[in-house]
């Protein structure tokens, strides 16, 4: 990635971009009377001018984006990674944001930001991806972007990095409020993921809070950064450039497996981020009046948070997305219609389901895992074609 300064751009370190090669010739009949041919090599990446002057004529550039994504995929260590980043927490909040672009920032340009669920990578969005950049009506109007995080950290933990990250790419990449299209941001969320995202359309006040806690934070005695850290985590406020989310199935009402015997006990090898263990310490060390509940056993998991009942996932189920917000839902069934009673092997039906939505669409005869399912695909580009007409 490049060094931090005023240009910097999202553009991920690996990624490959598509280029056309031009083999420019100046006045040929001389050079091939003088018997010695010259020419100059041009190269233009596949995301910026489409087409190139060829003797006063204006000639189509050729990209071929899958292949550069597919080189991408071959190259990168992503998929050896998932596990580690469920079991195995960041070491400390990174200034380095975890969001990555698939190609260089263009103002004009509406982001979407794809992302993944528990166990899962950045990767699994390849198909959706692919499908959605090789349209043209799409390409020229849309940037795609990346966020990845450890997917057992505790759901809000990860969701504020979500936000931060979003809020500094907005700040960074037009710090003077000119792009108007950075400011009608989508975000897809699949499965954990889309709880992330609805956190970035919600305003929580103190309800996180009142989970922890029967105290108002600032009347609690703790050091400052960790005050400051639960302050940013736990009192959540919609991001103002993101006008429309979407849901792939996201467990509003939690998940059945992240409810059962062994999902807990997979969730007990993980290992807490070293700053939410020290403000774990901190908080653990009031006096037992401060707390909502009977105690506190250390930082919950996303399988805790997740899991059917828990009062993170109760709470933020009801919470109403922002005014001017637009929100669709994709909701995978194993079976046929109508839905009502069943489940993608992972997420019940009546979980992923919420009210107040522009659109649901149910997809049969799909497992959990339906970000690459043509149907899923089909829908996401019908929502961004419609987003583009919305004022």
């Amino acid at each position: 990635m490049p060094k931090e300064g005023k240009d910097q751009d999202l553009l991920a370190r690996r990624a490959r971009v598509p280029v056309t090669a031009i083999l420019r010739l100046n006045d040929l009949t001389r050079q091939l009377r003088d018997g010695r041919v010259q020419a100059a090599l041009e190269l233009y990446p596949g995301y910026g001018e489409e087409t190139i002057t060829v003797q006063n004529r204006r000639v189509p550039l050729e990209a071929e984006p899958t292949a550069a994504l597919a080189f991408t995929l071959a190259q990168t260590q992503i998929w050896k990674q998932e596990m580690t980043g469920l079991l195995h927490g960041a070491g400390v909040i990174e200034k380095r944001a975890r969001l990555v672009s698939a190609r260089p920032y263009r103002p004009g340009l509406i982001p979407v930001v794809f992302v993944h669920g528990t166990g899962s990578s950045v990767a699994r969005w390849a198909q959706l991806y692919n499908e959605l950049d090789n349209d043209r009506r799409l390409h020229s109007h849309y940037q795609f972007w990346f966020f990845s995080y450890e997917t057992g950290n505790p759901i809000l933990y990860s969701a504020m990095r979500l936000r931060e990250s979003l809020t500094q790419a907005v700040q960074q990449l037009d710090p003077e409020g000119r792009d108007p299209a950075l400011r009608r941001m989508v975000v897809i969320g699949h499965s954990q993921g889309g709880l992330l995202t609805k956190t970035t359309v919600v305003e929580s006040g103190d309800a996180f809070w009142n989970n922890v806690s029967r105290r108002p934070l600032d009347e609690l005695k703790m050091s400052d950064s960790a005050r400051d850290l639960i302050r940013r985590a736990m009192f959540v406020h919609p991001l103002p450039f993101v006008r429309r989310v979407i849901f792939v199935a996201t467990p509003h009402h939690g998940s059945y497996v992240a409810g059962s015997w062994l999902a807990h006990q997979a969730a007990r090898l993980w290992r807490a981020p070293l700053d939410l263990t020290n403000v774990g310490k901190e908080v653990a060390a009031l006096g037992p009046d401060a707390f909502a509940v009977e105690r506190l056993r250390g930082a919950p998991t996303a399988v805790d948070n997740m899991t059917p009942g828990n009062r993170f996932v109760k709470t933020l189920a009801q919470l109403p997305i922002a005014p001017g917000v637009v929100a669709n839902s994709i909701i995978p069934v194993k079976g046929e219609l109508p839905p009502q009673g069943q489940n993608d092997g992972v997420v019940e039906y009546d979980s992923a389901h919420i009210d107040g939505v522009e659109s649901e669409l149910v997809v049969t005869h799909q497992v959990h895992s339906c970000q690459a399912n043509p149907h899923t695909i089909a829908e996401v580009h019908r929502i961004l074609l419609e987003h583009l007409e919305t004022p």
